[in-house]
């Protein structure tokens, strides 16, 4: 990130301890099981975690930084291709404390109406009827800001972050961003993440690691679940996140 302006005034860095004990967790992510259907889930009622956003947007490469595993969310050669929940499994000794869903990426054009209309539902319904979700973490391409499919994921989710339901705006590949064009990023995103925390985030330069893994840790051991809203209608035409392109 070059240098052109100041970031502004970070808040106090977390303890040590504390950030050495949430990256040890989720280094023990393993895989648990994929779900073409939401009747394909397994019923758990240890916290979890849902990691959306468009395709493209670095959603497998966070997953796979965050728990220092190259493959554990796969990230496919052709945008959109992903068609399934994966659920990855955290806790020390075998013990299963939380989970993290991985949804498939949303708005690639080259993906078949009908299985984006499909998407559209079992993402959406997901969203507002899992019992054990606590948090979902929306990654964004900063350089290009939150698009019209954002908005309407962050309209599907505001039933549940009103009622209590964490929410984080991660900015990803702020690598490519100078000083002065994260603080406008940070700046336009808070504005628009609707009560929720947002924070930068790269790969390539561990920007935000720490920051994000005290949130996933912190998150899980809150017990506070946060009431599924009712099951979604299905879609009329042309309506929902990836039925806009």
């Amino acid at each position: 990130m070059t240098s052109d302006a100041p970031l502004k005034p970070s808040a106090p860095r977390p303890d040590a301890a504390q950030v050495k004990l949430a990256h040890g967790w989720l280094h023990t992510a393993r895989f648990l099981t994929t779900a073409p259907q939401l009747q394909h889930l397994p019923a758990l009622d240890m916290p979890e975690i849902a990691f959306v956003g468009r395709s493209n947007a670095g959603k497998s490469t966070c997953i796979n930084t965050m728990t220092q595993q190259k493959r554990l969310a796969f990230a496919s050669k052709t945008p959109g291709r992903t068609q399934s929940i994966n659920l990855f499994a955290l806790g020390k000794q075998g013990a299963v404390d939380a989970v993290l869903a991985d949804l498939p990426g949303y708005g690639y054009a080259a993906v078949p109406r009908e299985a984006k209309l499909r998407w559209q539902r079992v993402m959406g319904n997901y969203l507002l009827t899992r019992p054990n979700l606590r948090g979902v973490v929306l990654l964004c391409d900063p350089r290009h800001g939150l698009t019209e499919l954002d908005d309407i994921l962050l309209e599907v989710i505001r039933p549940r972050v009103e009622q209590g339901m964490k929410f984080l705006l991660l900015l990803t590949k702020a690598d490519k961003l100078t000083r002065a064009e994260a603080n406008k990023a940070l700046s336009i995103a808070r504005l628009q993440a609707a009560g929720g925390e947002v924070k930068l985030f790269s790969a390539l330069k561990k920007q935000g690691l720490d920051d994000v893994a005290l949130w996933l840790w912190e998150l899980t051991r809150e017990h506070q679940p946060v009431p599924p809203m009712a099951e979604l209608v299905p879609p009329t035409e042309g309506a929902g996140p990836d039925a806009v392109n």
